[in-house]
């Protein structure tokens, strides 16, 4: 049985409202006047571009696996969005959903990558809406 639109629509507003969250934090990260933890920007970057994918399966109905993986959400979304191979830079974020928040597995993030990690995002951000809206899914702010 599959859940009413509006169910639908509750859910993948709240994927893009937690996606948005995370861009708001890599950015407003970016502008700190020393010690930028830039692998926490990035990091913050690839959950933006994770979620919004995310919202979009929700909305078409995909089932995904638990995972961090940008190409295999990319693939899923596929079917669906020839757009996705728009996005083929976003699986240059996926590294940042582990590596950045735990010791031992981390790599340096400098800000020249962060700040790539975080326009990435945006384009996944961006990409991901204009075809939300054209489902029909509104979203604020834009």
């Amino acid at each position: 049985m599959t859940a009413p639109r509006d169910d639908i629509l509750v859910k993948v507003r709240q994927w893009a409202t937690h996606a948005d969250d995370d861009l708001r934090v890599a950015q407003h990260t970016l502008v700190l006047p020393a010690d930028c933890p830039y692998r926490l920007v990035a990091y913050h970057a690839q959950q933006c571009a994770e979620k919004y994918l995310k919202g979009f399966l929700v909305l078409q109905g995909v089932d995904f696996p638990y995972t961090h993986n940008i190409a295999l959400l990319r693939e899923l979304c596929a079917e669906r969005a020839p757009w996705s191979e728009e996005l083929r830079d976003a699986e240059e974020l996926t590294p940042f959903a582990i590596a950045a928040r735990y010791p031992g597995n981390d790599e340096p993030v400098d800000e020249a990558e962060a700040r790539r990690a975080v326009e990435i995002a945006m384009c996944v951000r961006e990409r991901v809406r204009k075809a939300l809206g054209a489902e029909g899914v509104g979203l604020f702010p834009a």
